[in-house]
């Protein structure tokens, strides 16, 4: 009996043993099979996003670089089968590779695998393809044991495992840790209360998930925060780079890109080339902030780079990029400005000195009193209306006027300017005519009234003899009200054509001193369109004359 149950026993041990074993090495057979095949097919996914953001020969570089560090064999395959690189062999010397299982497949649904067996290593192959994006092919290979050389590996540990189980009762061993282990195995760590296992272990489920709710959300805070970052640079009209230690653009918003026009993803280097861009980057990426000026694309902008820490010995970097074309335009326009004025203003003051001077040390003669007398009173009077012009300008540089807008009728108004300068007409010979209806506009009526009569009376000034001015108002069919000053006067080249609105800009700087213009009368003009948010053109031909156009939006009556 004792003989009947042991056999039984060691039976029951012997058999348990060798299903344990033959089962445990095929689980671990598949579970290794399973593992590989999922390895090469993420390092082909990466491998692939890597391709899609190269292009050229950076994409050649890329899988030189890959296969000398990859565990695993690389094969790049043209479309039509031809080996483009392998890391493992001579592209060159190596067949169409368009026949095999897993190449051919993948040319045709996008993605293919195989594996095939070596009896005499006791070895398999997997091989996965996958179809890149310019039709080319990728294939990843990788050398596993197979299920002979799994069980031929295992024949030692098998021998010590059958002696101790055997020792101990096999079956009874056997079965107590299948009991035990079973609810390990099967735990679903996701939800880890959900689990039905040992009371035991109910802390550590509680901890895991715990553990995972503190992930989740720190998942979601990061996603987040990332969402509103990218919200926020996207819509800021200032370009932010951020760069890694290594020069790497880890980060470029829409501004930053249009202005610099490279591509991300990559080194500094490919972002852009300008010298300026380059110096503030590596500046910064070696620990010093530096700021530059750029002028890429007619505009200019300032680069401000600043170091970020990032290790002991290594710093990243942050780019700001700012557009400062208009401030330096108007920074150049007010020396501009400074200057004109303080020579405008030395010409008469000079003359009115020189001729008080004369007469006041006695060394004029009685009769030329009254001719310097006229002279002082004419260039103080030139002295005035320059002053005058430059506070006209002054005012309508600032905003405060919009708020005194009214109705303005502009018929009435061109009307009362041709009136007073009639006297002015008719001493040049020059006649001056009003054509249009009743016009109604929201404005500051004296910068109309200023604007109407500089062009009227630039008009006047630089006429013939015998010509004419043209006053008109009129409706579009846009329902826009456009004032047309026109004269058959001398006309305007067209190289000066576009600086006549400019401040102290003359064509004719000797015409300009016989009429007594201050160079300011256009630009006057020019800023009161803008001040009424009107188009202003002009269109000229020498000894034709010259038309100027103002076009005011429809007034809305509410």
């Amino acid at each position: 009996m004792t003989k009947r149950v042991f056999q039984s026993i060691f039976l029951c041990a012997a058999v348990t043993l060798i299903l344990t074993a033959v089962f445990t090495t095929l689980f671990q057979y598949r579970a290794t099979r399973e593992n590989l095949q999922a390895q090469i097919e993420e390092e082909a996914t990466y491998i692939s996003e890597a391709f899609n953001a190269l292009e050229g020969d950076a994409r050649t570089t890329l899988f030189s670089r890959i296969g000398k560090i990859s565990q695993n064999r690389i094969t790049w395959i043209s479309a039509d089968g031809k080996v483009l690189y392998d890391n493992r062999v001579e592209a060159g010397e190596m067949d169409n590779h368009l026949s095999r299982p897993e190449v051919s497949e993948a040319a045709g649904d996008g993605t293919g695998e195989s594996e095939r067996n070596s009896a005499t290593r006791k070895t398999e192959t997997l091989y996965y393809a996958l179809r890149l994006s310019d039709g080319s092919l990728l294939r990843i290979a990788a050398e596993s044991a197979s299920l002979w050389g799994v069980l031929a590996d295992s024949y030692s540990p098998l021998l010590l495992i059958a002696a101790v189980v055997l020792l101990l009762a096999g079956l009874i061993a056997f079965v107590l840790t299948r009991a035990i282990v079973r609810p390990f195995n099967t735990l679903d760590l996701k939800h880890p209360l959900e689990n039905k296992t040992y009371d035991e272990l109910s802390p550590l489920l509680r901890r895991l998930d715990k553990q995972n709710q503190e992930n989740h959300e720190q998942v979601r805070l990061l996603t987040a925060r990332q969402e509103e970052f990218d919200l926020i640079t996207s819509g800021m009209q200032e370009g932010l780079v951020l760069f890694s230690k290594d020069g790497t653009v880890l980060s470029a918003n829409t501004a930053a890109r249009a202005i610099l026009s490279g591509t991300t993803g990559g080194s500094y280097m490919q972002l852009c080339r300008e010298k300026h861009y380059l110096s503030v980057v590596e500046s910064a990426l070696a620990g010093k902030a530096k700021t530059k000026k750029m002028k890429q694309g007619g505009r200019v902008y300032t680069l401000a780079a600043t170091p970020v820490q990032s290790t002991l010995n290594e710093n990243a970097a942050v780019l700001f990029i700012v557009d400062i074309t208009d401030s330096e335009l108007s920074e150049k326009m007010r020396r501009e400005f400074s200057a004109n004025v303080s020579h405008e203003l030395k010409t008469p003051l000079t003359s009115i000195l020189g001729y008080a001077e004369i007469i006041g040390n006695g060394l004029a003669g009685e009769q030329d009193i009254p001719k310097f007398a006229n002279r002082i009173h004419k260039e103080a009077a030139r002295l005035l209306t320059l002053i005058e012009d430059i506070i006209k300008l002054s005012q309508l540089d600032e905003d405060e006027l919009r708020a005194e807008f009214v109705l303005v009728e502009l018929s009435a108004l061109c009307q009362s300017v041709l009136q007073e300068l009639a006297q002015k007409a008719e001493k040049a010979s020059v006649s001056l005519h009003f054509f249009g209806a009743a016009q109604t506009v929201s404005g500051f009526e004296p910068s109309l009234y200023e604007m109407i009569y500089n062009l009227c009376d630039n008009a006047i000034a630089y006429n013939k003899p015998g010509g004419s001015v043209n006053v008109s108002l009129e409706k579009t069919p846009e329902n826009k009200i456009q004032l047309t000053v026109a004269d058959t006067g001398i006309g305007i080249v067209e190289e000066h054509l576009g600086r006549v609105f400019e401040r102290f800009y003359r064509v004719d700087k000797s015409h300009s001193k016989e009429t007594g213009g201050t160079g300011l009368g256009l630009s006057i003009v020019k800023h009161a369109a803008l001040m009424h948010d009107a188009v202003l053109s002009i269109e000229s031909t020498p000894q034709v004359g010259t038309t100027i156009r103002i076009l005011f939006k429809p007034f809305k009556n509410t």
